[in-house]
């Protein structure tokens, strides 16, 4: 089995994948201070209630958003798999050509989503991950990384109006009824969902209109599906587009 490792500013994805299925995924909160000891701990208590053994892995691939975790990762593969840990980066194969001013600056999740956009659903394709941050990352019909737009993540706008404002509470991310809020909490819900909606809706259109034609619409990220439910510019949620991505780059690497 592959041990597939998405490490996010606020989560890390594991996917285990039989051959090309991705059997089952789970996640632990980021820490940036926690050892390989703590890593390997979480995970391994975990993986008997996905019927996963750790004996069962053996390979594993990452990105990583988190530099100072891409060597705790690394320990946690050698020192309790006894296998190396394949990092996306530079002399990857990923099958995406990257059109960018300066390649090396886009982050390896980035890539990984717009690999397997590409490779599931074709190109031109947008993908709008829906995370810490949220991104709009734009790939070609001929499957190059074209780039793409970074905005603040819907849990980072709403903590932000927590922490700097004097009267606004931490409100919970659901849709509230009506645009027009009557109370204060269901002022903030409307205006970070459907004040994303907007975003989303804006930027797809702006972007669309650069690219001289219409591209598939891809979400994922833990907010995908309350801001899909919302608007009919996406047209496909893929919670775990990572993942897959980390799947398909590690069969590209195996030659």
């Amino acid at each position: 089995m592959l041990l597939a490792i998405d490490v996010g500013n606020s989560k890390v994805a594991f996917g285990i994948f039989e051959d090309s299925k991705l059997k089952t995924s789970l996640s632990v909160a980021t820490g940036v201070h926690r050892l390989a000891d703590e890593y390997a701990s979480l995970l391994f208590n975990l993986l008997p209630y996905h019927q996963v053994t750790k004996s069962d892995i053996k390979e594993a691939i990452m990105c990583s958003v988190v530099p100072p975790l891409v060597p705790v990762f690394q320990e946690v593969c050698q020192r309790y798999l006894g296998i190396p840990l394949l990092t996306v980066g530079p002399g990857v194969r990923t099958g995406v050509r990257i059109a960018l001013d300066n390649p090396r600056e886009v982050g390896g999740d980035r890539i990984v989503n717009a690999a397997a956009a590409y490779r599931l659903y074709g190109g031109p394709a947008i993908v709008i991950d829906m995370g810490t941050a949220t991104t709009f990352d734009v790939i070609s019909k001929e499957g190059d990384y074209l780039g793409g737009a970074i905005a603040p993540g819907m849990e980072m706008a709403t903590e932000a109006l927590y922490t700097r404002t004097a009267r606004l509470p931490r409100i919970e991310l659901i849709r509230p009824h009506n645009a027009i809020g009557k109370n204060t909490v269901n002022a903030m819900q409307s205006g970070v969902i459907f004040g994303y909606v907007g975003l989303v809706e804006g930027l797809v259109a702006r972007i669309a209109r650069e690219l001289e034609g219409k591209a598939k619409v891809i979400a994922t990220g833990g907010y995908a599906d309350v801001i899909a439910r919302e608007t009919q510019v996406i047209e496909e949620v893929n919670r775990h587009l990572t993942l897959h991505g980390l799947q398909l780059i590690h069969d590209l690497n195996r030659i």
